[in-house]
């Protein structure tokens, strides 16, 4: 069981700005997780809010337009920050509200913030411009960059006294993790393509004639691109019900949250299925109504209950 270790009572103003400038970039940044942050009580929303604020500022320098060697020192400075805050030496009145932010929460809540670090290491793959020729080599970087975000959430939802198997939910909170940047490496194809970034498997792109890229709004001429996209949503959907074994080991407004930011992608994975050629296009979304019908359901349990039913029967087959 993981728990979660009560925030004092008392917070002090200045870590509440901190917590409040970290929550300001979460609900301008996170288009699609903020909405399953707003079901979290005060305490945890802040602290994954410190978690996101972070890994934004990662991914921010990881995408930015200075040259690489300027990004890897960067990187490097905040994985020093990182150490900073690992160590107890972010004061109250430090500088950088995202680092107080950052150290209040892991002193609220036993989250792995060794996770950050491998969010530095995936993000420094890209710098590189690494590529992947297996599945199983994408997974080492979807890893990094998002199956430790899951993990490290977990450490602030933690699981409920007595939940079943619940020494394995850092593992489903890994598996959802890669489920969610699956999806977004799928919504994110041209653009990716469009920075000279390629994150499909170059197995899967020869299998599917797609070895020449994309890099226009139609696909490889004689390709099978919609083949190649329903194979990779059958890929993400199947790490999708491994990680959805992680809601009914969690409270309710945590399960909520989950169930919310991870519903949100799954019917963003329903709209590339129906119209795989959409994402040579421009982004595929969700309307910000829809995004707030599923945050809905996750609220009310329907999608946990939903989920842990499943479960069940399959346990009895």
């Amino acid at each position: 069981m993981i728990r979660t270790v009560d925030s004092p009572t008392h917070v002090s103003a200045p870590v509440l700005a901190a917590y409040s400038y970290c929550e300001t970039v979460t609900g301008q940044q996170a288009r699609n997780f903020a909405y399953g942050i707003r079901l979290l009580p005060a305490p945890k929303r802040r602290a994954v809010s410190a978690l996101y604020a972070f890994s934004r500022r990662v991914d921010d320098i990881g995408d930015g337009e200075l040259a690489d060697e300027v990004k890897v020192a960067r990187l490097e400075d905040t994985r020093a920050l990182l150490a900073r805050v690992q160590d107890g030496a972010v004061a109250e009145d430090d500088t950088d509200p995202v680092a107080v932010a950052l150290a209040h929460a892991a002193q609220a809540f036993p989250i792995p913030l060794g996770g950050l670090d491998e969010l530095i290491d995936g993000v420094l793959m890209d710098v590189r411009g690494e590529t992947y020729e297996t599945w199983e080599d994408l997974k080492v970087y979807c890893r990094c960059v998002a199956g430790a975000i899951g993990r490290l959430s977990l450490g602030v939802f933690g699981t409920e006294p007595g939940a079943r198997g619940a020494e394995r939910a850092p593992e489903y909170a890994d598996t959802l993790g890669l489920a969610l940047q699956l999806t977004n490496i799928l919504r994110d194809v041209r653009e990716d393509a469009g920075n000279g970034r390629t994150y499909l498997p170059s197995d899967d792109l020869a299998k599917f004639g797609c070895s020449a890229g994309f890099h226009g709004p139609n696909p490889p001429e004689g390709s099978d691109f919609a083949g190649l996209v329903h194979f990779e949503v059958r890929r993400a959907r199947a790490l999708f019900t491994e990680g959805y074994r992680l809601l009914p080991m969690l409270d309710r407004r945590s399960g909520a949250c989950v169930a919310a930011m991870a519903g949100i992608y799954r019917r963003l994975l329903d709209r590339i299925e129906r119209e795989p050629a959409a994402v040579l296009r421009g982004r595929v979304s969700l309307p910000g109504r829809e995004k707030a019908y599923v945050a809905v359901r996750g609220l009310s349990g329907l999608d946990t209950r939903r989920h842990t039913s499943r479960l069940a029967v399959r346990r009895r087959a």
